[in-house]
């Protein structure tokens, strides 16, 4: 099968999987998408998540958070697609409902929230937004 667009099918099944309900959610691994979960993790929005080996294929396997019943992440959403990459420098670096949320952004030096990067001086790839 042909995926045009890994990350965003991550957080789809992130989405998916929170509004059912489920404990762990089960995705295809790569660096990049172990680097948004550390984030993630550091943010606070996810339990956790471990790599693992499925079928002789790697995979990530996601522990979801929730409070009072609810997911803690209530909207995660790609800006940066495909066709069409979205950069900004330290000082355009958006800030998701007024510092509530968090901007995921892939750096030269890694990945970091928004937060990060300002205090790092850093700019580059505006990955997500997380809310």
């Amino acid at each position: 099968m042909c995926m045009t667009d890994p990350i965003s099918d991550m957080f789809a099944r992130m989405r998916n999987a929170g509004m059912r309900g489920y404990k762990t959610v089960s995705v295809p691994a790569s660096k990049l998408k172990a680097s948004i979960l550390e984030t993630l993790l550091r943010e606070g929005y996810i339990g956790g998540y471990s790599k693992e080996i499925k079928d002789r294929f790697p995979s990530i396997s996601i522990d979801l958070k929730y409070h009072d019943g609810k997911p803690v992440i209530s909207s995660i959403s790609k800006v940066s697609k495909p066709g069409c990459r979205i950069y900004a420098n330290v000082k355009s670096i958006p800030q998701v409902s007024n510092g509530l949320g968090v901007s995921i952004v892939s750096t030269s030096s890694g990945v970091f929230s928004d937060a990060e990067a300002r205090e790092r001086k850093l700019g580059g790839e505006v990955i997500c937004k997380v809310f």
